[in-house]
């Protein structure tokens, strides 16, 4: 691999994390520092012994410009949870331009398998082919591009199975049909950088084409970033509400209040389950109501 193989070009490439670092997209703190600990020795320019000096700096680099950044991407779980939401919208985006169409062995296998079989097999394929991502240093750049292919291929099987689940299901609330106006928030409010706000306004979407499974995923991911947005907690509780969990929605709804005593959405859902907030919320002078969405009509209960 020549040294103008680290072009920014080429750099951009390997924006997956997960695929430079040989994992799954479902690791844990401590599968990403065992992964990050065991990849340290291989590259380390002692593990070479007497070889050329250009495979030495060929690892090292690779250490330093790619194995380095990702491991500080995945090596906590907020930051686990922004890389894997830009994965998602990837291949959301890829999913509308009919793009997805696996060119490795490995990722069309696993792409024709059901979910079931594919979690197996996708755990399976990240294993053997972590095992000789970096032995010998000259496959980096092939393996790596196989494991973002199943990245891709495992994280839109996930997507698709998620919709086929609410077309049967119909997720259909027993619940009197109400109107839901969530307006868009100015780009003050919220920057592109902001994925917190950009799972919650999917969310919102998915709210209002009654897509509560999927609009719960969106919301958790945006608690994991931004746990202390109560207008994030409220429209979860909203979801849970609507698939009647009151239980789960209660919790929600509480925490939206404890952030926010004024959060209009956890308020009015508040009332209608009757929930004692006296020694939940201190009461507070009033505050403006949420731009991002508009409450419930006029009507009342």
């Amino acid at each position: 691999m020549p040294q103008t193989s680290f072009s920014a070009d080429w750099l951009q490439k390997f924006s997956d994390p997960y695929a430079i670092l040989g994992i799954s997209v479902a690791a844990d703190d401590s599968r990403v520092l065992k992964r990050y600990r065991n990849i340290a020795k291989v590259l380390h320019p002692d593990s070479f012994g007497t070889t050329e000096s250009e495979t030495k700096q060929l690892a090292s680099q690779i250490f330093a410009r790619l194995v380095n950044p990702a491991y500080q991407k995945l090596k906590q779980e907020k930051d686990r949870t922004e890389s894997l939401g830009l994965l998602r919208f990837q291949v959301r985006r890829l999913k509308r331009e009919g793009a997805i169409a696996p060119k490795t062995k490995l990722a069309q296998q696993l792409s024709q398998l059901n979910l079931k079989d594919a979690e197996v097999f996708y755990e399976q394929a990240i294993a053997e082919l972590g095992a000789t991502q970096f032995q010998p240093i000259e496959r980096f750049a092939s393996v790596t591009q196989q494991l973002l292919e199943l990245n891709l291929v495992y994280l839109q099987l996930k997507l698709d199975d998620v919709i086929l689940r609410e077309k049967r299901t119909g997720l259909v609330s027993s619940a009197p049909a109400q109107t839901i106006e969530f307006a868009p928030a100015s780009p003050q409010e919220a920057p592109a950088t902001d994925y917190a706000y950009q799972h919650a306004k999917r969310a919102k979407e998915y709210l209002k084409k009654e897509n509560l499974a999927q609009a719960v995923q969106e919301l958790r991911d945006a608690i994991k970033i931004e746990p202390t947005q109560g207008e994030y907690h409220a429209l979860l509780g909203f979801a849970y509400f609507k698939q009647n969990l009151s239980g789960m929605a209660t919790v929600h709804f509480r925490q939206a209040l404890k952030l926010n005593p004024k959060e209009p959405l956890a308020l009015h859902y508040a009332a209608k389950l009757n929930l004692n907030l006296e020694d939940k919320v201190r009461p507070t002078q009033t505050t403006k109501k949420s731009g991002l969405f508009g409450l419930f009509g006029a009507k009342k209960p």
